[in-house]
């Protein structure tokens, strides 16, 4: 009977997969690193004097940390009213665009209508086109209806599904769910917008709650819109008085300042991720295994 030879391996199975884990491990700490750099920049500046962040010379870390900064924004009434606006403005707009979002994800999923295809078809099709594209119009319509110089412009459009990529994700999720649920209820005598409140909405929270996150990471964040419509410094929002804090008339920047006001705002971004990090979570495995 003929022996089979096996040719043992050079290097042990073990030690190639720690091998391996180690390869990984290293791209995925290199990775966090990068990513990471931006952040703790900021706080080393906003740490730093004025002399250290204004320096030729890099100070990767200030010589004796500085509070300063972070003492004038907490204690300058006017951050209190900016950050009011942004919660304002963020808080209607975001709220605005969900429920359109969700009523129109519902239709375009949920209903049968004649050109339903046609209509989502050209609603994809905005995508395509260049938000610069659109300012100009968008500006001189604002501007014939009075609403430049109010919060109208940016917050009354979210409350007519602004948003083609919203609507579309939200279409895919509720695309995925039993259609059984709408049968049932429509049979018992619920109407359309009881299916679509009571029923969809709640099983739609994953998704809605990711796409939330999006939104106001965009709102909150946004400079052009409040910088265009805004017209008197007590309307203003955080991203427009950060911005307006850099003078390029002048060498020395206040960029302990800036870097302070930066990281304080980061804060409520940080928040609303950590209490929806598990429905962002949930949606992403909701959407992997369905099918």
């Amino acid at each position: 009977m003929a022996q089979k030879l096996y040719k043992q391996p050079l290097i042990p199975r073990k030690v190639r997969q720690a091998f391996s884990n180690g390869i990984v491990y290293l791209l995925l700490l290199a990775g966090s690193g990068f990513m990471f750099f931006p952040l703790f920049w900021m706080i080393s500046t906003s740490l730093k004097t004025m002399e250290e962040a204004n320096s030729p010379r890099i100070t990767w870390w200030p010589a004796q940390p500085q509070m300063d900064a972070y003492v004038q924004v907490l204690t300058d009434d006017r951050w209190l009213l900016y950050f009011s606006n942004s919660v304002f403005v963020t808080g209607l707009a975001v709220t605005g665009t969900l429920v359109s979002v969700a009523a129109v994800a519902y239709a375009f999923s949920r209903i049968q209508w004649p050109g339903r295809n046609l209509f989502f078809f050209l609603m994809l099709s905005t995508l395509m086109l260049p938000p610069q594209t659109t300012l100009v119009p968008q500006y001189v319509v604002f501007n014939k209806i009075k609403w430049v110089g109010t919060y109208n412009p940016i917050i009354i459009p979210g409350f007519f599904a602004g948003g083609a990529l919203y609507i579309f994700l939200l279409r895919q999720f509720m695309m995925g769910l039993p259609r059984e649920l709408d049968e049932a209820a429509l049979i018992d005598g619920a109407n359309h917008f009881q299916v679509w409140w009571h029923i969809i909405m709640p099983l739609c929270k994953p998704a809605l709650a990711t796409i939330g996150v999006f939104l106001f990471v965009a709102h909150w964040n946004s400079l052009q819109a409040p910088l265009i419509y805004l017209q008197r410094a007590e309307m203003y929002t955080l991203p427009v008085v950060i911005a307006n804090l850099i003078n390029p008339q002048v060498r020395v920047q206040p960029w302990p300042l800036i870097m302070a006001a930066s990281a304080l705002t980061m804060i409520p971004l940080i928040v609303v991720f950590f209490f929806t990090q598990r429905y962002i979570l949930e949606s992403v495995a909701l959407t992997g295994t369905k099918g």
